[in-house]
C-alpha cells in the first residue's frame, strides 16, 4: 500500500516564541515522506465556544477546523501549560471539535514541550481527559511530555535544533504515523481474508 498519511499538527499556544510551535514547525523536517504534514493555524480567529453557535451554518473558521481534522489519518498536539491546564485558547479550539464527528475514533497523539523535564504535567492530565470527551482514539505511545530547553530553538528560524530533542520530538511523531499505517495494513490483511 503506497499511500501516506495526512497528519494535522496543531499548536496549543498562540505565543509567535512558543516552544511548542517550534516543535510544530520543526516536524514537517523530521517526517521525510512518512506522512505528509499540515499545521492547521487558524486557533486565533476560532469564535469562543457556544453551544447555540454549533450548528449549520458553522462559523466559518470552526468548519475549516473540522474539515481539516476530517481530512487527517491523525491529529498531533503540541501545548503548554498554562495555570496548572490548558491555554484558554487551545481549549476552545478542543471544544469546538466536540460537537462534530470528526475526531471520533481519529488517531490522536500529543507533546508537552516545557523547559522543565517535570513541566506541562496538568496540561497532560488535561488533555487525556479533554480528548477522551471528545471521542478520540488517544494512541499512548504518542502522547508525552518532552522537555525542550530554549537553548533547543533557534529564535531566527522558530524551529528546533538540538538533535536530541529533535529526536525525541520526532519519535512521537514516528509513533502515531505508524500506529496509523498498521491501521491499513490490518485493513489490508482483512479485506484480502475476506
Amino acid at each position: 500500500m503506497n499511500r501516506t498519511a495526512n497528519l494535522v499538527l496543531i499548536s496549543g499556544s498562540l505565543r509567535e516564541g512558543s516552544t511548542n510551535t517550534a516543535v510544530v514547525r520543526t516536524l514537517p523536517g523530521l517526517l521525510g515522506d512518512r506522512a505528509r504534514p499540515l499545521e492547521y493555524r487558524g486557533m486565533a480567529a476560532l469564535p469562543h465556544f457556544n453551544p447555540d453557535d454549533d450548528v449549520e451554518p458553522l462559523p466559518a473558521e470552526v468548519a475549516r477546523l473540522r474539515q481539516v481534522v476530517a481530512e487527517a489519518d491523525a491529529v498531533l498536539f503540541c501545548t503548554p501549560e498554562y495555570a496548572g491546564g490548558l491555554p484558554g485558547s487551545f481549549k476552545n479550539l478542543l471544544d469546538w471539535t466536540v460537537g462534530g464527528t470528526e475526531i471520533v475514533d481519529k488517531p490522536v497523539g500529543w507533546i508537552n514541550a516545557s523547559s522543565s523535564p517535570t513541566g506541562a504535567e496538568g496540561a497532560h492530565r488535561a488533555l487525556r481527559a479533554v480528548l477522551g470527551y471528545t471521542g478520540a482514539r488517544l494512541v499512548e505511545e504518542a502522547c508525552t511530555r518532552v522537555p525542550v530547553p530554549r537553548t533547543a530553538v533557534d529564535a531566527a528560524t522558530g524551529t528546533v535544533t538540538d538533535p536530541e530533542v529533535r529526536e525525541a520530538i520526532a519519535e512521537v511523531a514516528y509513533a502515531l504515523v505508524g500506529h496509523v499505517v498498521a491501521g491499513w495494513g490490518a485493513l489490508t490483511t482483512g479485506e484480502a481474508a475476506e
